[in-house]
């Protein structure tokens, strides 16, 4: 596992792109405080500008540098036994191409034991979205993803090739007065 986690840093440090698996589907993604890798990753899924792109963070140390300090109730949610993914309404310490048009992020606490050392050694968080074109279904076995997918990220993670992997994470909101809102369960 260490030559994929230097592997996919080494890739990540350039600001190039990775397609790789995470805790829940197969993603693509880069350094998540560099603009233009995210507008690589825009381009790959043929993705408009304006939908924002999730990011994942190794630990809780990690989220409150990006969104401040969380009460406990937030906390808890964000460490949840299932991968959860949070919308938090204001985040600093990311690129500004990865926000929503309101300014919040989508970031998820990895529990995926190579996702977590990734993000660790590189020591920022990473852009996570899923191995598609935009409108085209999820891969859910590396088999699935497109060619143009393949073909346009900088680096292959070859790691869990042969696993199948079909659960999104749960999608959470937060607004700016704390209250939730669970978008997918």
């Amino acid at each position: 596992m260490e030559t994929f986690v230097n592997e996919g840093c080494e890739v990540l440090v350039q600001g190039g792109t990775l397609l790789y698996p995470t805790d829940t589907i197969w993603g693509i993604g880069c350094d998540a405080t560099n603009s233009e890798a995210i507008k690589k990753v825009y381009a790959l899924k043929n993705r408009e500008d304006g939908k924002a792109l999730i990011c994942l963070v190794s630990d809780l140390k990690m989220l409150e540098l990006i969104t401040g300090n969380l009460n406990e109730k937030i906390k808890k949610v964000a460490l949840a036994d299932k991968p959860t993914t949070v919308i938090y309404p204001n985040v600093n310490e990311v690129a500004a191409n990865l926000k929503a048009e309101n300014g919040s992020v989508g970031i998820r606490i990895v529990q995926d034991e190579f996702c977590r050392k990734l993000i660790k050694r590189f020591g920022k968080p990473i852009v996570s979205t899923s191995a598609n074109i935009s409108n085209s279904p999820s891969p859910k076995e590396f088999k699935e993803i497109d060619r143009a997918i393949l073909e346009g990220v900088d680096h292959i993670v070859t790691l869990k090739t042969k696993e199948t992997r079909t659960s999104p994470s749960t999608l959470i909101s937060i607004d700016a007065e704390g209250n939730f809102k669970t978008l997918r369960a």
